[in-house]
């Protein structure tokens, strides 16, 4: 499993090794029948064609998270969401880890030597890196709204030009 992956809780996790079979495969071969294996996933019919509507009905719903992320990894830019996610996690910690969590975060996206470095423009980069030297729960609200916007202009319309999504949307119609 691609190590991105391990940020995510494990019923995510889980999920996403049933999409990433599902949806792998797909990216080779069209003929599967992705129905049945929607069925299997506990995919709801309309489900895919509400991923349309906004990035944000997209990434609320753990399928389509999972599929996005998947997708991302055939593209290589899968650092975007796992950055976005990693963010979203901090909002979540605990003050007292606030400085070892920061510093992780940073040092694998944003650092001139970050091995997951994701695309951000030079100010907002000095922004957070000294946002992280006094950690908050906010530190990176700035850069994962920058990363937010690149995902939403950039790889969500490529997404849902993808052919993995256009079939699944396309089985979904035909009921």
């Amino acid at each position: 499993m691609c190590r991105g992956l391990d940020s995510l809780p494990i019923t995510c996790l889980e999920r996403a090794k049933e999409l990433k079979a599902l949806f792998g495969s797909l990216l080779q071969k069209s003929d599967h029948t992705i129905a049945k294996k929607s069925e299997k996933l506990k995919l709801n019919i309309n489900e895919p064609l509400k991923w349309k509507e906004s990035f944000e009905k997209l990434l609320s719903s753990q399928n389509g998270l999972c599929l996005f992320r998947t997708f991302l990894v055939s593209e290589f830019s899968e650092e975007n969401i796992a950055f976005y996610l990693a963010c979203e996690d901090y909002r979540a910690t605990k003050p007292s880890k606030l400085d070892a969590k920061a510093k992780k975060i940073y040092d694998e996206f944003i650092g001139s030597d970050a091995p997951r470095e994701v695309n951000l423009d030079h100010v907002t980069k000095a922004i957070t890196k000294e946002n992280v030297e006094q950690p908050t729960l906010s530190s990176f609200d700035l850069a994962q709204a920058r990363i937010y916007t690149l995902m939403e202009k950039d790889c969500y319309p490529r997404f849902l030009k993808s052919s993995v999504y256009l079939e699944l949307t396309r089985k979904t119609k035909r009921g």
